[in-house]
């Protein structure tokens, strides 16, 4: 398995998409009225994809999974830049903090990072921030899941590609516990070829995930839940698409 998108809701998923298409520098996959994607590619690193999915209005609960971007010694040059293209200040209580938050077009909030030796390799996004109920344990189960390795960050337990490239995924303490709405960011994971998907969902069960089973129709995916609560969706292998 690995991991393969960070999607987002969006009511306008162009408007959305092409902002963080031109944040990231991004390479377009897909512009259509209900989905946009751009693919992130770290050289020598991770590929991931960023998908803009049409929801019918803008989500209300906190997010439990934000972006972090490269600022470094660039910072307040990229946080002008990222005003110009439709990002906005935002104050969420941060006060005095050496990053900049800022909004995306749909209000979804994300960091500017300052320098940090952790950063380096990778790329224009520094971080996945995702709210853990237990990091300890959260940081087992998404190793697991990608195959990501341990790396130095400042989160309790960061995670990374074994490159040692592209973005950390961090584990940090949620301020509060997962509630009953769907997170309006979530983590795609892709089978291999050969990959049971019952078997993978024995094992995110017996590691302390759970599968959900949303009212969608019939998807060719399967929905999950990590032991925080965080949902995220298992992509079958790209060999099982082309044999559909």
């Amino acid at each position: 398995m690995h991991l393969e998108n960070v999607v987002f809701d969006a009511v306008e998923p162009q408007l959305l998409g092409r902002f963080w298409e031109a944040a990231l520098g991004g390479e377009r996959l897909t512009d259509e009225p209900d989905g946009f994607e751009t693919r992130l590619s770290i050289e020598g690193g991770p590929v991931l994809d960023l998908c803009f999915q049409r929801v019918p209005e803008p989500p209300f609960e906190p997010p439990r999974l934000h972006l972090d971007l490269l600022g470094g010694a660039s910072q307040e040059r990229q946080v002008d830049r990222l005003l110009r293209l439709g990002a906005r200040h935002l104050d969420i209580g941060q006060r005095d903090v050496p990053w900049m938050v800022l909004a995306d077009p749909e209000g979804n909030p994300f960091c500017v990072m300052e320098d940090r030796a952790v950063y380096s390799g990778t790329g224009p996004l520094a971080a996945l921030p995702l709210d853990s109920a237990d990091p300890d344990r959260d940081a087992e189960f998404w190793s697991w899941l990608t195959g990501w390795i341990d790396a130095p960050g400042v989160a309790p337990r960061s995670l990374r590609h074994p490159s040692l490239r592209g973005p950390l995924l961090d584990l940090t303490p949620e301020r509060t516990p997962k509630g009953a709405a769907k997170n309006r960011l979530h983590l795609d994971v892709r089978l291999e070829t050969g990959d049971d998907p019952d078997a993978v969902a024995a094992g995110i069960i017996k590691r302390g995930g759970r599968e959900l089973r949303p009212q969608w129709g019939d998807l060719p995916w399967r929905v999950f839940a990590d032991p925080s609560g965080n949902e995220f969706c298992m992509l079958p292998s790209a060999h099982a698409l082309t044999a559909r």
